[in-house]
């Protein structure tokens, strides 16, 4: 049992203190706060503790809407604690403020950027219009008896849940009227809502369910080679955003934050700064988001996308424009082939960021312009300093908060060169 004081959040969001020259990392404790811990793993340079009692809040600190979120009148209760949000307990203004903070630091200490330069390049994060309820698609795992849930806190164990605060109500209201039989070949489900429909999406290694669907909703059966099979009605739904319809198969990717989608896109054209007469490429292009915005504003528009359905998805999403084409295939294959000259380039990678021979072949094509769309601030300063060693000069950061209540952040980066 150990008394300490948290002195900062870590990039995961869990509270920072020292003790007898390690670091202590307390989940669920708040810069400023002194608190009462339970040491559960030491090892030589840090500590990892449970928070017991906090015995002085910080005034940031707010009670969790979220019974599923850990409870300091129960601490032993970390291990059924869902690890869905880090940051329910914190005030979302001060949600924003920490995310701000943690890409500059990550610029800091992992890109090399001087701190006076880090602080004026991050803008301060742009607000979820909705702080709850967000989220479009929820994926749960199941129990050993058949019931939906979410990997705990501290361990990959599967907590039960009830209710989750930052899905969209729709996806509750399917929750609720979801059963699985013990037993069952499945092994995930998730959930996605569309501008007017909803998708359940089962994924299983061999077989196909049996299901009795009486809900006005698709289902689907998604293999791990991200093939797809509709079960019943259709295997993929419709999202809005801007006014334009997009099509969605069961496992292609698309932003979580409907809501904030638009803010991201506007984001985006914003830094290409188009004049009409580019060539821009869309690297990781999904099922063509930002192609389909970015098309009107420029000459020609070549995206890249190694996952199949997705580009079968975008073939519908931009089938108006003649400007557009998408190259089938992984963006390191793709780029070092590319000959035509490139004005401007739009990076989305998943959270791993971009490979090296990614970035190669992008310095080896020069855009005048870069945008990066990041989901990890860590590779983020990764990539932004490769460029930047190969000539490019970081113009600025936008944060925007597409996953309020957890410690992700989203972020526009532009990037650019003579």
């Amino acid at each position: 049992m150990l008394e300490l004081l948290i002195t900062s959040l870590s990039h995961a969001g869990e509270g920072i203190a020292r003790h007898e020259g390690r670091v202590v990392f307390v989940p669920f404790a708040l810069t400023g706060e002194r608190v009462r811990v339970e040491l559960i793993e030491e090892k030589k340079t840090f500590a990892r503790a449970r928070l017991l009692e906090v015995l002085t809040p910080s005034p940031e600190r707010v009670t969790p809407r979220c019974p599923h979120h850990f409870s300091i009148s129960n601490p032993q209760s970390l291990t059924s604690t869902c690890g869905g949000c880090q940051l329910q307990h914190l005030a979302y203004s001060a949600q924003l403020r920490f995310k701000q903070e943690q890409v500059i630091e990550q610029l800091m200490r992992i890109g090399g950027w001087p701190e006076a330069q880090a602080r004026a390049l991050v803008r301060p994060v742009l607000p979820s219009p909705q702080p709850f309820g967000y989220r479009n698609q929820m994926q749960f795992a199941l129990t050993p008896d058949g019931r939906p849930g979410l990997h705990a806190a501290s361990s990959n164990a599967i907590v039960p849940v009830r209710e989750c605060h930052i899905a969209a109500p729709v996806l509750m209201e399917l929750f609720e009227r979801l059963t699985i039989e013990p037993a069952t070949e499945i092994e995930r489900v998730t959930l996605r809502a569309g501008a007017d429909d909803a998708l359940v999406i089962f994924e299983a290694a061999v077989g196909a369910p049996e299901l009795e669907v009486d809900l006005p909703v698709s289902v689907a059966l998604l293999r791990p080679d991200g093939a797809s099979l509709a079960l019943a009605g259709r295997d993929y739904l419709v999202e809005t955003v801007k006014g334009r319809d997009f099509r969605i198969s069961a496992g292609s990717f698309f932003q979580v934050n409907t809501a904030l989608s638009e803010q991201l896109v506007d984001e985006v054209l914003n830094a290409l700064e188009l004049q009409g007469g580019e060539t821009v490429l869309d690297v990781y292009s999904g099922v063509g988001l930002f192609s389909a915005f970015i098309a009107p504003l420029a000459a020609r528009v070549i995206g890249i996308e190694s996952f199949e359905p997705a580009v079968d998805d975008a073939a519908v999403n931009l089938d108006e424009f003649e400007n557009v084409e998408i190259y089938n295939a992984p963006a390191e294959d793709v780029l070092p082939a590319l000959t035509e000259r490139v004005n401007a380039t739009v990076l989305d990678p998943p959270r791993a960021g971009c490979a090296p021979a990614v970035l190669d072949a992008l310095l080896a094509l020069a855009p005048k312009r870069v945008v990066y769309v990041s989901c990890d601030p860590a590779t983020l300063a990764r990539d932004a300093k490769r460029l930047s060693a190969g000539g490019y000069r970081l113009d600025f950061v936008q944060p925007l908060d597409m996953f309020p209540q957890t410690h992700h952040v989203e972020s526009v980066v532009r990037l650019s060169c003579s």
